[in-house]
């Protein structure tokens, strides 16, 4: 058989070739900044190529973005990874000093940045050693002596080259975890991992994209490669949808309406958005055919409104970073009489439940366990780490805890991380969180440990909602559901909980502000 090595610059080729004049749309503020086609896209990105490599960027050399969902954003990606270099994302919403951990440990050559986020570049630079150009997507912005302009630098520079001159093992990608538990780590794609995942993707019982689809990706690009969607899309001919900076409820509903999107995909607080704004305006999003949600786990009361508000399917999902980042689907179109949860692994990814110490469970469905995961696009070891991230049997441990019904459904538990040791025995916050979110006036709940000097730990339940908290009581919703010594001592109500980076509730910085004070005005004790 041919030799052809699976590398992620033959999904533009693809749809250059067969899906030239479907349309790459640039938005803002939910209004169309830019319309262009594949076979441009492809173009522009293999003569920036040329430009990249002008620079002296070679195989194997980081270049760092900071950007939104744009049109440039996607070109200079492809133009990095096609020519071998590694394109390493960032994510604007870490602190400066992440950040510059980030940039330093990854020890990136170039700086991709946003117009609007160039202020941002200007305090990474200084402190960025490794950084010798910075190239501003779109716009006009000084992040720094030397900026050049994509443009310009493409006008100038850029010329065609051949792609995917390099084996298919080449890294092909650089994304940091979002660091909720522990600091941000690194996860070294490669071309092949990202060309197989694409494929798990694009199975009918996942993602299922095909080239009639018109795909809003709200799900930042910085966020594990954009769930992988970034190649999908241009592997089927799926027109794209980038929505820039902009994620208001107003902002998606106009683009969703005005590009008859069919798929939009995103983290659960933007869906949660755009349903208030459907239901405040009564704005109609008739071509929306399903939601794809990740991030953190989803309440059944808030996944049936979101079905109802926007007359769409939901289609719930888990994954992390270190798995490219799809681990379980829901299937689409079937979802009517079948469990839910966080879905089904698909082809090319292994799960297995562990107890505490990493035996493998007798019994692996109906039971709780530890979830390890092992597969073609599954972290092998950490950026710059020296030993591997797997047990001896080669699986990665996911950190969550996970029960698998008989139809192979995963239903998330929650973190190991998370579980609260109150007089010796175990309380898990997610079994409390569920029972709480599916109340239809709640729109966020999370349970912590606080230090309790008689037991060990006490757990601590903080709620956004959309009333006070004694018309909803939370406690009482829990009475008779679970044993009465988890019944959480605190009950806080916030206006907004935190989320972290990558859109999922943030217990760690919940931990902090309880920590220091900051929520107790507001507890109320059980």
């Amino acid at each position: 058989m041919q030799s052809y090595g699976l590398t992620v610059d033959k999904f533009l080729e693809h749809a250059a070739r067969w899906f030239g004049d479907k349309t790459i749309v640039g938005a803002s503020g939910g209004a169309v900044q830019a319309r262009t086609s594949y076979a441009d896209v492809y173009d522009r990105s293999n003569r920036m190529s040329g430009a990249l490599e002008s620079l002296d960027l070679e195989a194997g050399d980081r270049l760092a973005t900071l950007a939104w969902n744009t049109p440039h954003h996607f070109e200079i990606y492809f133009a990095a990874m096609g020519a071998g270099i590694v394109c390493h994302t960032l994510n604007p919403r870490f602190s400066v000093d992440h950040l510059v951990a980030i940039v330093n440990e990854a020890e990136g050559r170039a700086l991709a940045v946003s117009a609007d986020l160039a202020p941002l570049a200007a305090q990474l630079l200084p402190q960025c050693r490794s950084i010798e150009h910075v190239i501003i997507l779109d716009g006009k912005a000084d992040a720094g002596t030397g900026a050049v302009q994509f443009e310009t630098l493409l006008r100038e520079r850029g010329r065609k080259v051949a792609w995917g001159e390099f084996d298919e093992n080449a890294p092909a990608g650089l994304c940091y975890t979002s660091g909720t538990t522990d600091k941000p780590k690194g996860v070294l794609y490669t071309h092949r991992s990202n060309y197989l995942h694409t494929l798990r993707a694009l199975q009918a019982d996942v993602v299922a994209l095909t080239a009639d689809d018109v795909l809003l990706l709200a799900v930042p690009m910085f966020h594990a490669n954009g769930w992988g969607l970034p190649f999908a899309a241009p592997a089927v001919g799926s027109t794209l949808v980038l929505p820039g900076r902009d994620l208001d409820g107003a902002s998606l509903a106009r683009l969703i309406r005005e590009e008859s999107v069919t798929i939009a995909v995103g983290v659960q607080s933007v869906w949660l958005g755009l349903a208030d704004h459907v239901q405040q305006t009564g704005d109609q999003l008739p071509s929306l055919k399903r939601v794809l949600i990740g991030g953190s786990s989803c309440p059944d009361s808030l996944l049936r409104r979101l079905e109802q508000v926007l007359g769409a399917e939901i289609q719930t999902s888990w994954g992390m970073t270190e798995l490219s980042p799809i681990g379980t689907m829901a299937p689409p179109g079937r979802i009517a009489g079948l469990p839910r949860g966080s879905g089904r692994p698909a082809m090319g990814l292994n799960l297995k439940l562990t107890d505490a110490t990493g035996a493998t469970l007798p019994k692996q469905r109906g039971v709780q366990g530890h979830l390890k995961v092992k597969g073609h696009s599954v972290v092998d070891r950490y950026y710059g780490a020296e030993q591997p991230a797997l047990d001896k049997e080669g699986y990665f441990d996911t950190g969550d805890l996970a029960m698998i019904d008989e139809a192979g459904f995963v239903t998330i538990c929650g973190r190991s991380k998370d579980l609260i040791k109150s007089g010796g025995e175990w309380i898990n916050p997610t079994e409390i969180e569920a029972i709480v979110g599916m109340h239809p006036r709640v729109r966020h709940v999370a349970v912590i440990a606080r230090d309790d000097a008689k037991w060990g730990e006490r757990p601590v339940m903080v709620v956004e909602c959309e009333e006070d908290l004694a018309a909803i009581d939370p406690v009482g919703l829990l009475r008779g559901k679970v044993p009465d010594w988890w019944l959480p001592s605190d009950v806080v109500q916030v206006e907004q909980i935190p989320l972290s980076a990558s859109g999922k509730i943030d217990k760690r910085q919940l931990r902090a502000d309880f920590a220091a004070g900051q929520l107790t005005a507001q507890a109320v004790t059980q």
